[in-house]
């Protein structure tokens, strides 16, 4: 399985970024996939998760009404829309996906090494005050 993230780059605050991740090794059948981010000298953190265990989305408090996560299932690709982008939303973002039947609530809090099966090498978001 590999994850590779792509869409990373420097936008003023207020703008937008559209990050995708393309999956190979496994399809998109039985699935959790999502987002994750950290900021220097902070811990990894979810930032959104899709489950088709009951095909629910999950956002963090402080990225909800902003940030949109999607699948395009033929592509085997999840995407995250960042719109109105803050300074604070800086970091290095990873994908990361799993087999088990994990809901994206319970995706969310999965941060720690081999906490989720597989994870991307990340691509940087900065934003610019």
């Amino acid at each position: 399985v590999q994850l590779v993230e792509s869409g990373g780059g420097l936008v003023q605050a207020g703008g937008s970024l559209r990050l995708s991740c393309a999956a190979s090794g496994f399809t998109f059948d039985d699935y959790v996939i999502g987002w994750f981010r950290q900021a220097p000298g902070k811990e990894r953190e979810g930032v959104s998760c899709i489950s088709s265990r009951d095909n629910s989305t999950y956002y963090a408090h402080s990225v909800k009404g902003r940030f949109t996560i999607s699948t395009d299932n033929a592509r085997n690709t999840v995407f995250l829309q960042m719109n109105h982008l803050k300074p604070e939303d800086t970091a290095v973002y990873y994908c990361a996906a799993d087999l088990r039947a994990l809901t994206s609530a319970q995706a969310m809090g999965r941060t720690g090494p081999g906490a989720l099966g597989y994870w991307g090498r990340g691509t940087q978001v900065t934003v610019s005050s």
